[in-house]
């Protein structure tokens, strides 16, 4: 039972880091490519290595059992508010910045 709590614990953890990945790549990509030349080649290539590597790591979590995809799905979840969060305050700061630096000139 213990084990059990603990191993659902880590899945838990290890959804996070996963959504965390592909969130936060998903955010380097946006920046990224609105200065690219190509920026559907970004888009496609970002997208298709951001999903392998989630499917995978969702398929060796999971290890066929539904309650530790789920548990892990909920820890993806949760990521995104942990980088929605951490890119709006970044956001955030930079507009800041950019007003105080145009209330000195």
């Amino acid at each position: 039972m213990m084990i059990e709590i603990l191993f659902m614990i880590l899945t838990f953890i290890a959804g996070i880091v996963l959504g965390i990945l592909f969130f936060y790549g998903l955010w380097l990509t946006v920046k990224k490519a609105v200065t690219a030349k190509t920026p559907a080649l970004w888009f496609l290539g970002s997208s298709l290595i951001r999903t392998a590597i989630i499917l995978a790591g969702f398929y060796y979590i999971s290890q066929g059992d539904w309650q530790r995809l789920l548990v892990c799905l909920l820890g993806f979840i949760t990521a995104r508010y942990i980088v929605k969060g951490f890119t709006s305050q970044k956001k955030e700061n930079q507009l800041q910045l950019k007003k105080e630096v145009s209330h000195e000139s």
